[in-house]
């Protein structure tokens, strides 16, 4: 079961709203061995594709460097599919590379609804998990986001884990 806080999940629906109708994508991390998501990075999409989505190489390079150093995983890699249902298709299943993670898809298909489902891939296999969206009180201290490669009048979402 994935665990996550409501502003966290906030944070990345406004991601995908934000990019529609290109896909986007990120990762959350947390503490190495927790598989708690703490901390949000939007990422951006380097294919700009209505139907893909691919981590720039330098700025994933970065990030997993910068999660390395915090003693950080990826614990959730998200993106969004614009068009279809919140479900890998084969080349998010190809590509998916954590077996740790929680992969979290929303799609942004309907304008005023979003679809969140999440998902265990492990060797090609795919298995839907439960969502658990905690409404906890926000600690500014508790838990930050970044945006890589973004202009700067982004802003920046405080979120908080449990």
């Amino acid at each position: 079961m994935l665990t996550i806080d409501r502003s966290i999940v906030d944070a990345i629906v406004a991601h995908a709203r934000r990019d529609h109708p290109d896909e986007a994508c990120g990762v959350v991390a947390g503490p190495v061995g927790s598989d708690k998501p703490t901390r949000h990075i939007p990422m951006e999409n380097a294919a700009r594709s209505m139907t893909f989505y691919e981590f720039d190489s330098m700025e994933q390079l970065r990030v997993w460097r910068e999660m390395d150093d915090r003693d950080e995983e990826p614990v959730v890699i998200y993106h969004s599919h614009t068009a279809t249902e919140a479900y890998p298709s084969r080349t998010d299943i190809a590509f998916a590379g954590e077996p740790g993670a929680h992969y979290l898809l929303v799609s942004t298909r309907e304008p005023d609804t979003e679809e969140i489902r999440s998902f265990r891939i492990v060797d090609g296999v795919v298995t839907e998990e439960p969502v658990r969206i905690l409404d906890a009180g926000v600690d500014p201290h508790a838990v930050q986001s970044y945006m890589f490669g973004q202009s700067p009048a982004t802003v920046d979402y405080e979120c908080s884990g449990s």
